[in-house]
């Protein structure tokens, strides 16, 4: 079955970096766009960043120029690089692919506070 497993949260000052990571199973990890997503209590879930089978990527306008995302097709594992990050990134961030339906990790504590 599919399975995202997410790893990296944490506390970070403003400023700071941190990398996600999401460990994919039960799929052919090659075929598939990934991304990440995150949400706040009382907000809807908003995608981040997205990168499709072919490398390409797109982002959300209030993380260009700070977040990054790459995927490592050996290791089945696609990966979030948060820097320069800002208070209002504070989220419980979520990997996710679509095959047929949404899938999604169990989600991962970012807290950006000083």
């Amino acid at each position: 079955q599919v399975q995202l497993v997410e790893s990296g949260g944490g506390l970070v000052q403003p400023g700071g970096s941190l990398r996600l990571s999401c460990a994919a199973s039960g799929f052919i990890f090659s075929n598939y766009a990934m991304a990440w997503y995150r949400q706040v209590p009382g907000k809807q879930r908003e995608l981040v960043a997205a990168i499709t089978r072919g490398g390409s990527t797109n982002y959300v306008d209030s993380v260009k120029g700070r977040f990054t995302i790459s995927r490592d097709n050996a290791k089945k594992t696609v990966y979030l690089q948060m820097n320069r990050l800002k208070p209002e990134d504070t989220a419980v961030y979520y990997c996710n692919t679509m095959i047929g339906r949404q899938y999604w990790g169990q989600g991962t504590q970012i807290t950006v506070s000083s």
